[in-house]
């Protein structure tokens, strides 16, 4: 039995979600229900013009843990290179359109809608939503975007355009969110580079107690700058 979302920013138990993580379906992308939706474990997943908006709380979630990031020789080599500039918040909405227009492997289009994307400007204009990103001689290579709440950060997208920018640019979010104490990095589902980067699953009985502790801390709301030693 699938749930359909009324005016009310309200949902489910996420526990109720079939076996792929489909949990409900309907209502909008306003603020308040985005903000709710993340708060409780759940995301919003469109899958295409014909489907009424779809949302999910997969079991297992894939998570990154910023102090036990794993970072190979390769990796470290590209680092020490120092080949692209990071910084944060500087061009959210060129990230959300490049993250839906730049093509990936194994991917036909994109569930990044028109309503997607405003609805996560409008939480990036609130103070919620933040962006990453890769520069090259003045050039955005590399970014991506995600929702933060208490000591959460829920990744949405990613994109690159040169070798490895994507790659730098999550390790150096990740280094900044341990910094500040970050609990985990939801990634929702698993991909190859979480898998490099030591991400993990947790049922969601455990993602959800995790949640519950990470949303006590106050939101690190506004604009973000990354320290300046790792840019």
């Amino acid at each position: 039995m699938y749930y359909a979302l009324n005016k009310q920013a309200v949902f489910p138990d996420p526990n109720e979600a079939d076996e792929d993580g489909l949990l409900a379906y309907g209502g909008d992308l306003s603020p308040e229900r985005l903000l709710r939706a993340y708060s409780e474990g759940i995301f919003p997943w469109p899958h295409g013009d014909d489907t009424p908006l779809l949302w999910f709380s997969p079991d297992p979630r894939t998570v990154l843990l910023p102090e036990h990031i794993h970072i190979g020789r390769s990796l470290k080599k590209i680092l020490k290179k120092q080949l692209f500039e990071v910084h944060l918040d500087t061009a959210f909405e060129q990230v959300v359109h490049a993250c839906a227009s730049v093509k990936r492997k194994e991917e036909a289009g994109t569930w990044i809608t028109d309503e997607i994307m405003e609805g996560y400007c409008r939480l990036h204009t609130l103070g919620y939503a933040h962006s990453a990103e890769a520069w090259q001689d003045n050039e955005l290579v590399g970014g991506l975007y995600g929702v933060s709440l208490g000591a959460a950060f829920f990744g949405e997208s990613l994109f690159t355009l040169r070798n490895n920018a994507s790659k730098v640019v999550l390790v150096t979010l990740l280094s900044q969110l341990q910094k500040w104490r970050f609990h985990f990095v939801d990634c929702q589902m698993r991909t190859n580079l979480m898998g490099q980067l030591g991400a993990v699953d947790w049922e969601r009985k455990r993602f959800l107690s995790e949640l519950k502790k990470a949303m006590r801390v106050s939101t690190r709301q506004g604009m973000w700058q990354i320290d300046p030693e790792l840019s």
